[in-house]
């Protein structure tokens, strides 16, 4: 009988990514929450030394993001995608290990919350950069789709489930849960066996800083990385505005109860991984830039929702559905847009080009959720959430104004490819 597995399924290489991703995905997410579950029930945290714990894991985006992006570039991948895995395996497993020993501190979480964060970056901006050597550059958007699909059924399912052994083992051992996923990952990414071109840049003698800035302007210079890049800050910048005030506005202006608060967020899980099973049928119908433009408008104008939302408190809970079921649409953008990027630029500046995205949409991010807390005091909860919904909804304007507006398909890069040096076919149908 013959196999009904097709395209990147039959892909080992493929598939040692993917299983190694999917665990440490789903080993995040059970574990993300249990950092602050560790803080609050364990040593007994006030607010600030939250915010100071979310600080913690949130900066090394803004030290490390673009050095980050050299040393992809500088160095093969593959080790350091394993180095981070184990690097972060060990950092996670300090605290269970600490609080078994009834020495568990702030001090420690918040090194270990800033160092986790700076190797999940490192991890992130490599992991980008490898998987195009590892596919053929038309399986992009394919590979990232069953990416974003795994990580979409992890974000479903893992809080959930890590809530529930949080309470049954204790967040320091569901912690320790993570740190496995990490270990499990790394052995999973060393069986690759793709071959990957040397470091383009292991020979040179510029500073890092002058390397990064190489990839920024490759970046700036590029018509497509540029609407894509001032796309992502716009959507980040606003983004950041309605999350920070997301949840104390449906909790205070909506009445809602916490767990429909959660409850919410989930729809909006489940609509990303529709999304990503979504994102490939859509590119090939109607060409990446008109995806990539379309969903943005989708999801920008269903976040006018939430500052719209009002009456009986099923009404309002009916229009957040709606409004976070837009996630699909989003799914696709960013699977899209990511392929995207991938696909036109040039292997030797791969990482640059992720770190410098990286760097700068962490920090309009952040933007975005200090100008939220300063609007929400100003001019109230509901106004503040509108402004960031109407700039959310304005990204796909940039598309529309740009040469990525019509573009069927993504076209080559600078460079060679790498899997056109060496390693492309032989691994069955795109699905």
């Amino acid at each position: 009988m013959r196999s009904r597995f097709t395209g990147l399924w039959r892909h080992p290489d493929f598939i040692r990514l993917w299983i190694g991703q999917s665990i440490s995905q789903f080993g995040s997410h059970i574990g993300g929450g249990a950092l602050q579950f560790t803080a609050i029930l364990i040593l007994g945290a006030m607010p600030f030394q939250i915010s100071l714990l979310m600080a913690a894991q949130i900066a090394p985006a803004l030290v490390v993001g673009l050095p980050a992006g050299v040393w992809a570039d500088r160095l093969r991948r593959r080790p350091i995608l394993i180095a981070c895995d184990i690097g972060r395996a060990v950092l996670l497993l300090s605290i269970p290990v600490a609080y078994l020993l009834d020495v568990l501190s702030f001090v420690q979480l918040y090194l270990v919350a800033a160092a986790v964060g700076a190797l999940t970056i490192c991890f992130d901006v490599t992991y980008q950069a490898f998987l195009p050597s590892v596919v053929r550059r038309d399986e992009l958007v394919e590979g990232n789709s069953k990416l974003g699909l795994s990580d979409s059924l992890a974000e479903i399912a893992g809080p959930p489930l890590g809530g529930i052994l949080v309470q049954i083992i204790s967040a320091p051992l569901v912690i320790a849960l993570d740190a496995l996923s990490f270990l499990l990952s790394g052995l999973s990414i060393g069986r690759i066996q793709a071959r990957e071109p040397a470091g383009a840049l292991s020979r040179r003698k510029s500073s890092v800083w002058r390397e990064a800035q190489e990839g920024m302007g490759a970046t700036w210079r590029n018509s497509l990385l540029r609407v894509l890049l001032i796309v992502a800050l716009v959507r980040n910048v606003s983004g950041g505005i309605i999350g920070a005030l997301y949840s104390l506005y449906l909790i205070r202006d909506l009445g809602l109860a916490p767990a429909l608060v959660g409850l919410s967020i989930g729809v909006g899980g489940l609509a990303a991984l529709l999304g990503a099973l979504m994102v490939g049928p859509v590119v090939a119908r109607w060409g990446v830039g008109p995806a990539i433009g379309g969903a943005l408008a989708i999801s920008g104008v269903a976040a006018l929702l939430i500052p719209l939302a009002h009456g009986p408190a099923w009404m309002a809970l009916a229009m957040i559905f709606v409004a976070q079921s837009s996630d699909m649409a989003y799914a696709v953008y960013s699977i899209a847009g990511l392929s995207l990027r991938q696909s036109v630029t040039a292997e030797r500046l791969l990482g640059r080009v992720n770190a410098s995205f990286g760097f700068l949409t962490a920090g309009a991010g952040l933007i975005g959720a200090l100008i939220g807390g300063a609007l929400g005091e100003l001019v109230g909860l509901r106004a503040a959430l509108a402004l960031g919904a109407l700039g959310s909804a304005s990204a796909c304007l940039w598309v529309y104004f740009s040469p990525l507006r019509g573009l069927r398909r993504a076209p080559e890069p600078d460079g060679p490819h790498p899997v056109a040096a060496g390693i492309a076919g032989g691994y069955g149908e795109s699905a």
